[in-house]
């Protein structure tokens, strides 16, 4: 998500060299984070006791470059930077960081989600406060501002100020009072200090000054770190002195943009754990009851529905098609999945009792951007679920879900895919709130579950992804692979094919096993390699003995099965070739978690192939054609 940097350093003793010009370095910094997305940048630096001189805009790095060529900042030793992913307000000059407070003494920077903000933001209003932006960050720089005109030391304000903030959040904030001196906080967000001689850094990732040190310091969680150009000191939340943990970055520039990773792919689903924690957090209200800020249709209206379009392409209309499980479930509402590109050709049965929900990681797919507008000329209220704040779909809907995956460089998804199945699951069990289908008690245990998801998927990349790796070798010589699920695994072996063609460029077809004695069966021969995602004994018990009985069909007629299951279930060792573990979990949470080794899979295979997993042949990130 967000770039940051932050940058001091002190003037060289006589005869010796001056280090790096703040400017520079953090601009440099900003560029090397590049790779993140952004969709706003800015830099804020002070000039001793001149004051903080800050620029931000709208777009890419080369908008805040001009100005800054046009209307250079003074020089200066310490600074602070950011490229910003909207996720509180558009992206605008305004909402862009850094943020000032203070009568402009104070500058803040921040990643995150403030979940409290609203509260906050009263109070400071009831002081008197002026807000200049639609942002969470502001309040979060007035309140410093507040905290340090108590304490009189910006690391005491900046902990105090930890101690008051709900959610997650990085924030590194300079003021003209403490001219040599940078600080910052944690939360279930990545910090990372760097280490040098009469300099030092800090950064939302090593990309950020790996040009100038590879010896760095973890910060924990809940943690403020200080640093000078001669000195960094960490404290935690009570103020007691912490010992940050030292390490050497062996990875070249280009590496450390993937974070030490071999793609972005790979990179991408390991970022899956924070995408779902991200998309989950700020959905709550002091009572524990789900609360989506940004949906802007009036409740009468969505107690009125009766029918639910999902439209989407792709992947994400995969996450549809999990979502119409849930919601049908929770909600009793019928829910239908389309492909976007068929939608409005087919004369669809639309009214203002229907529900549509668009689902785009870019927000600028042609085809569901059309089906949006006839869905809205013929009555029907649109929400949209997307990963890029401001983007066309969101703009042209009735409302909007945000989901908070961070960008997505591959061009083949995977966190946003995870993430968008999350963001629907909110939006089902809103519904069944706001309808009155389930108890608040029933949401919240739900809720208790998916908050589980982020461990359970960090325990498959740490326990399963050799396992999958070493098969993907096994069978790198593999000319077709199919899927077969039932229920919610049903939409899983789509994406699994889906992933298997995009990467590796071989044949690879999803079914739902129940159709495998109606015509698919035919193509099992001796080899062929067939992936089973297998529900849960816990759930329907009679599905997962019918999907038994499936991978007894394959694997008579000689296929290879690679098995997906949870934890516990050793009735599919009979008869499977591999087991593949996953935690276990509801069956209608389960698809989080079963969609991960197919995605390592696809990954490993193509890799060893010798293919660009990151930019496969003949596709686009975002297709904003028809």
């Amino acid at each position: 998500m967000c770039g940051i940097v932050g940058y001091v350093s002190a003037p060289a003793a006589p005869g010796a060299s001056e280090p790096a010009p703040a400017i520079d370095v953090i601009l440099a910094g900003l560029r090397r984070m590049e790779y993140r997305g952004y969709d706003s940048a800015g830099v804020a630096l002070v000039n001793g006791s001149e004051g903080v001189h800050a620029a931000k805009r709208a777009g890419k790095l080369g908008n805040l470059l001009a100005d800054l060529e046009a209307t250079p900042l003074p020089e200066a030793h310490t600074g602070i930077g950011h490229t910003r992913w909207a996720t509180h307000g558009g992206p605008t000059d305004n909402n862009a960081h850094p943020h000032l407070a203070d009568d402009g003494k104070l500058a803040l920077i921040h990643n995150g989600i403030i979940e409290n903000y609203a509260q906050l933001k009263q109070q400071l209003l009831d002081e008197g406060v002026e807000f200049h932006s639609e942002t969470d960050t502001e309040v979060a720089a007035h309140w410093l501002a507040g905290k340090l005109r108590q304490s009189g030391d910006l690391t005491e304000a900046m902990r105090l100020t930890a101690q008051d903030l709900e959610g997650a959040f990085t924030l590194l904030a300079v003021h003209v009072d403490f001219p040599d001196t940078v600080v910052g906080a944690r939360r279930n967000s990545p910090l990372v200090i760097g280490l040098g001689e009469g300099v030092n850094f800090l950064g939302s990732d090593v990309a950020a000054f790996i040009e100038h040190t590879r010896e760095a310091l973890e910060i924990g969680q809940d943690e403020v770190v200080t640093i000078t150009p001669d000195s960094v000191a960490i404290v935690d939340l009570q103020g007691n002195p912490v010992q940050g943990k030292p390490f050497h970055v062996d990875w070249d520039a280009a590496a450390a943009e993937k974070g030490g990773y071999d793609s972005f792919m790979e990179k991408e689903i390991h970022d899956q754990p924070q995408a779902v924690a991200d998309t989950l957090l700020g959905r709550t209200d002091a009572e524990g009851r789900l609360v989506l800020d940004e949906m802007n249709i009036d409740e009468s209206v969505l107690k009125s529905i009766d029918k639910i379009v999902v439209i989407a392409c792709g992947t994400a209309s995969y996450a549809g098609q999990v979502a119409r499980y849930a919601i049908e479930h929770w909600c009793r509402i019928p829910t239908e999945v389309e492909l976007a590109h068929e939608f409005r050709y087919r004369d669809p049965v639309v009214n203002e009792k229907t529900l549509v929900v668009a689902v785009s990681q870019s927000g600028e797919t042609m085809d569901t951007i059309m089906a949006v507008r006839h869905a809205r000329e013929q009555g029907a209220k649109v929400i949209a679920i997307c990963n890029t704040n401001g983007s066309t779909i969101p703009r042209e809907s009735d409302a909007a879900l945000y989901t908070h995956a961070g960008p997505e460089i591959a061009v083949a998804s995977t966190k946003a895919f995870l993430a968008q199945i999350t963001a629907c699951y909110l939006l089902g069990l809103y519904l069944a709130q706001l309808r009155g289908n389930k108890f608040a008690d029933e949401v919240r245990a739900i809720l208790d579950e998916l908050h589980q998801i982020p461990a359970k998927l960090s325990q498959i990349l740490e326990q399963t992804k050799g396992q999958v790796q070493d098969l993907a070798l096994r069978y790198s010589e593999a000319g077709s692979v199919l899927f077969l699920g039932r229920h919610v695994g049903f939409p899983v072996a789509l994406e699994g094919a889906l992933k298997l063609k995009e990467l590796a460029y071989i044949h690879a077809e999803g079914f739902a096993a129940g159709e495998l004695k109606h015509g698919p069966i035919a193509l099992i021969e001796e080899g062929q390699l067939v992936f089973i995602i297998v529900p849960s004994k816990r759930g329907r018990d009679s599905l997962h003995a019918k999907v038994i009985s499936n991978i007894q069909e394959v694997r008579a007629r000689g296929a290879n099965t690679l098995v997906i299951a949870e934890e516990g279930d050793e009735a599919v060792r009979e008869y499977a070739s591999e087991v593949i573990y996953v935690p276990q979990s509801p069956t209608l949470l389960a698809p989080l978690l079963t969609t991960v080794p197919l995605q390592i899979f696809a990954m490993a295979l193509a890799t060893s192939k010798g293919l660009d997993v990151d930019q496969p042949r003949n596709l686009a990130k975002s297709v904003t054609v028809e």
